[in-house]
């Protein structure tokens, strides 16, 4: 009998003998039809028997690898992957229990990671991929393998992921899968003919900053608050506290209350009013307000409750509260029409006065406790209705609120603590990353901050050089003929600069977007493009990947002469895209002709003296010029200091 098929029949042994009540933990992302990065070293952190020797065994590894349970149970296992082949199994054992990974593959695996572009689903309810229909049923791919990371944040970085499902083989069934992913993981089979797996990690809505791990926040320009409190170690409400703080003392109002303060005393002075609860504060009160309000109410109980739980029963609280007794937290909540139930411990129970502070952030209409409240305490009910004690503690049309809400996706560093960082013991062939729409408005801070997030997840996952390959946002919003000072365009430009990283690529959707989506649906042409990226820089295969750039401008008179390092070619005829301005700043769009196949000349009858030229330079712009491969020149600005 051959050597590989002894082994096949003891773990088949095995597997009947010890497999069929495994209690030994592994990471969440460890299961069946799981893909392993050939060629590499890979840790499996676990939980077994405290202080049992813990062993791995599978197909590949001519000795098994051991490890010994400390005495909280935790264990790491060290191995390594061959080349890319399979179906294996795998077998963790700790001589009481084991666990099983059965149809493993290894292969080449990708991280593909961003906001609601890289999200975007093969189908699904919320967006479709064009052509979904006919994607989805080519979908079933035996050695493609995917896994979603479920949607987590966390504010401290976290040992597990949580997942939607398991690995799973490519199949109709997996259509929620990003579209991305799945048709850069086809393309990727399909020319390599090794196994592949992609992992979904993504989140619409969210900004660059919440994929950074905290250490690499320092240096980003107006994150120096979260940095320097994440570093630090602060737990969830121990960061609310401070960013109630921080918005506190950015507000400008001479008559503030004093705050922070005692809130298990309740409070006096000129800044406090009174006001009626239930009831929403914006239809008396507080007309037209948006923002944090401080509220407190006195409950006066008897000697026969003290020391006895209490249930605080709050109406419901638009939009979201902070709820103190006897100044200690005992519970929050952001649904508007929510009720409040939250259970107090009898130590916070007293006799006499009790009292109940409740930090009200409101952040569109309403505002308040609207509903009817009372408190239960030794089967008695008490009231909580009636005039309240408030003061504002801050008003968000004159301060800054993104100091709230570690909670949310938006908050710095939560998805990478709980849906990247937990991966990096995994290792993978790279990534593919679509995010940026969520930034716009803030490119300086972008350029900085994208860089350093790159460079982070390199170091976590152990690989400086790990490839990681990006898009630039597409066309969104109302189409402008001259927009100089384009926010999107901005970003795009902040995007570009983490090029100046190595082992990066830029993929541009430029002209796929859509003005009135901000979700284009030709993702096929996205994978495509970053696909080309891979296969080009990362494994070898030679492919034109990047479109031509500009290479040499020049002013004669009232033209300014452009050229480029490769042949481009306007798709329509005529060469669209261009505007150019003056030393007073003055843009106006430009008359283009080209001159043979790499020099275009640019003038307008509005300038006289151009010192500048943009291309592909608005929100939607409308620029058609293209290289070899269908490769679209990316969006520039030069001006007259760099000629």
């Amino acid at each position: 009998m051959s050597g590989i098929k002894q082994i096949a029949v003891i773990v088949g042994i095995l597997l009947f003998a010890c497999c069929s009540m495994a209690e030994i933990t592994l990471p969440q992302f460890y299961t069946d039809n799981m893909v392993l990065q050939q060629n590499s070293k890979v840790t499996m952190p676990g939980v077994a028997t405290p202080g049992s020797k813990v062993t791995l065994s599978a197909d590949w590894l001519a000795r098994p690898v051991n490890a010994k349970a400390g005495s909280d149970g935790r264990f790491s296992l060290e191995f390594t992957t061959p080349k890319a082949g399979g179906p294996y199994t795998l077998i963790v054992s700790d001589g009481e229990d084991c666990r099983a990974l059965q149809n493993v593959l290894v292969g080449e695996v990708w991280l593909c990671s961003g906001q609601s572009n890289m999200e975007f689903p093969v189908k699904g309810d919320w967006a479709q991929l064009m052509n979904a229909d006919e994607v989805v049923a080519t979908m079933q791919r035996p050695a493609l393998r995917l896994l979603q990371i479920r949607n987590t944040t966390s504010v401290t970085p976290l040992d597990d992921a949580s997942v939607e499902f398991g690995w799973v083989e490519s199949s109709p069934a997996a259509s929620s899968v990003s579209a991305i992913g799945y048709l850069c993981g086809k393309m990727l089979q399909d020319s390599l003919n090794v196994p592949v797996g992609i992992i979904d990690a993504t989140w619409g809505g969210t900004p660059v900053e919440a994929w950074t791990p905290h250490k690499y926040l320092k240096g980003v320009p107006g994150f120096e608050f979260y940095h320097d409190l994440l570093v630090a170690g602060k737990d969830e409400q121990q960061l609310i506290e401070a960013a109630m703080v921080k918005v506190y003392n950015d507000y400008d109002e001479p008559k503030k209350i004093v705050y922070p303060f005692d809130k298990g005393v309740m409070q006096t002075g000129r800044a406090w009013g009174r006001m009626p609860v239930p009831s929403l504060w914006e239809e008396n009160v507080l007309p037209g307000f948006d923002g944090i309000v401080v509220m407190q109410f006195e409950l006066d109980l008897p000697a026969a409750a003290a020391g006895k739980p209490l249930r605080l029963c709050l109406g419901a609280v638009d939009d979201w509260d902070i709820t103190y007794f006897n100044g200690e937290h005992v519970g929050g909540g952001r649904i508007f029409d929510q009720l409040r139930d939250y259970q107090i411990e009898g130590n916070l129970v007293k006799a006499g006065k009790n009292v109940i502070t409740v930090e009200v952030i409101d952040n569109a209409g309403g505002g308040g406790i609207w509903k009817s409240s009372y408190a239960i305490v030794d089967g008695k009910r008490y009231s909580l209705d009636g005039e309240w004690n408030y003061a504002v503690l801050s008003d968000f049309s004159r301060t800054n609120m993104s100091y709230l809400l570690p909670d949310t996706p938006q908050y710095p560093s939560v998805l990478y603590n709980a849906m990247i960082e937990p991966l990096t013991v995994m290792p993978i062939a790279g990534t593919f990353w679509y995010q940026g729409c969520a930034n716009v408005g803030r490119d300086a801070q972008y350029e900085i901050c994208f860089k350093n997030m790159i460079t982070g997840w390199r170091d976590a996952f152990g690989n400086p050089d790990m490839p990681f390959y990006f898009v630039q946002l597409a066309g969104f919003q109302q189409p402008v003929t001259v927009q100089p000072h384009s926010e999107w365009a901005a970003l795009r430009r902040a995007q570009t600069k983490a090029l100046e990283l190595p082992n990066t690529g830029m993929a541009t959707a430029i002209d796929l977007g859509n003005p009135v989506d901000i979700h284009p649906t030709n993702k096929a042409e996205v994978a495509r493009r970053l696909t080309l990226l891979a296969l080009d820089r990362t494994y070898g295969r030679k492919q034109i990947c990047i479109a031509p750039a500009h290479a040499k401008i020049g002013v004669n008179g009232r033209n300014i002469m452009l050229s480029f390092d490769k042949p481009v070619h306007p798709i329509g005829g005529v060469v669209t895209g261009f505007i150019i301005g003056d030393k007073e700043g003055k843009w106006a769009y430009a008359h283009a002709e080209m001159e043979g196949d790499r020099t275009i000349r640019l003038s307008s009858p509005l300038i006289d003296k151009p010192v500048a030229v943009r291309y592909n330079w608005a929100d939607y712009p409308g620029g058609n010029l293209y290289g070899e491969n269908n490769l679209p020149v990316l969006p520039f600005s030069i001006s007259n200091n760099q000629m």
